[in-house]
């Protein structure tokens, strides 16, 4: 195993995502292997590359990580962007998981029935507006960052969340003046302006390829 970053997922959003997130935030560069078949996903399974036969997938320090949440931890933890003590990475872990909760809803939207899409648009708008948005608005009421005044992974998740909300709610953050303050701040850090732009590892919203692509990889779970 090298020493390089590999991510094994599909070209798009997805789980791995956030994990595109948070490598670019911390500065580290990494290749991807796109799943495209069937038969790429059952060699890593019997290769053992999957403890749980899932993915994302990523190859980092001589390690194999699965499942999305303990990578973010591991990237956070390693660099930086997780607290000074047990007390703040429980607040970073609380907002993290609100912000991922969102995203969660977001990202099943492609693969929802049509005759459901609307309802499922529905449920997303008002989740965001009456739970979330109002958290995150609260809590930079007083502070530059979501949590001990410094970055932490739980602002790169919020700064996700809220692009994702305004991609299908242009007007989404209209009520919330801190968040869009927020907003501005992050997207002027470097390494978050480079990953903003036009030809960056960041992936588009999910569209027909990708999902005929994981429907067609990860067949059992569709059927």
């Amino acid at each position: 195993m090298s020493g390089k970053v590999v991510l094994y997922y599909f070209n798009g959003r997805g789980k791995m995502e956030s994990i595109r997130w948070l490598l670019a935030v911390a500065g580290v560069e990494f290749e991807e292997v796109y799943l495209t078949t069937r038969e790429q996903y059952q060699k890593l399974v019997d290769d053992g590359a999957l403890m749980f036969n899932q993915v994302p997938m990523v190859e980092m320090d001589g390690m194999k990580l699965i499942q999305s949440k303990a990578i973010l931890n591991y990237i956070a933890g390693k660099y930086n962007l997780y607290g000074k003590n047990i007390k703040e990475r429980v607040m970073i872990d609380m907002y993290s998981e609100g912000a991922r909760d969102m995203m969660d809803m977001i990202l099943i939207l492609p693969f929802t029935p049509a005759d459901k899409k609307q309802s499922q648009l529905d449920k997303i708008e008002k989740k965001a507006k009456e739970n979330s948005l109002p958290a995150y608005e609260k809590a930079l009421a007083h502070s530059q960052y979501l949590v001990g005044n410094e970055l932490s992974c739980a602002d790169v998740h919020l700064l996700e969340m809220t692009l994702m909300l305004e991609e299908l709610f242009p007007t989404i953050l209209s009520t919330f003046p801190k968040i869009q303050e927020f907003q501005k701040r992050m997207k002027a850090i470097p390494a978050i302006s480079k990953f903003l732009q036009p030809g960056s590892q960041r992936k588009p919203p999910a569209d027909e390829v990708y999902i005929k692509t994981v429907m067609t990889v990860l067949s059992h779970l569709f059927i």
